[in-house]
């Protein structure tokens, strides 16, 4: 097997593997971490991608995304847990009365 089907073959479990926690967990913040994780699978396969077709681009979109993804855990992080002061839990299930 070719290290890109390698890697691309682990960007899909990884991906998988955050899916599957989104859907199965309740907690918000792991919910958020297997968000994470999907979204570091993705990363993954662009970075594969990129490599293979000798482009700058994918690497400067990389770091793009790597900027979003911190500046939205460093502003889902706290507001979760504000959710969680008030509610007293985690559970995302908790939560429905706060939609519109």
């Amino acid at each position: 097997m070719d290290s890109t089907q390698l890697l691309l073959v682990l960007s899909t479990a990884l991906f998988a593997l955050g899916l599957t926690g989104v859907i199965v967990r309740r907690n918000l913040l792991v919910m958020l971490m297997c968000m994470e994780l999907m979204l570091n699978g993705v990363i993954l396969s662009l970075v594969t991608l990129s490599q293979q077709a000798a482009s700058t681009t994918g690497a400067v979109l990389v770091f793009l995304v790597f900027v979003v993804a911190a500046a939205e855990i460093a502003i889902a992080v706290p507001i979760v847990l504000l959710l969680a002061r008030r509610k007293h839990t985690l559970d995302g299930d908790a939560f429905t009365d706060l939609r519109g």
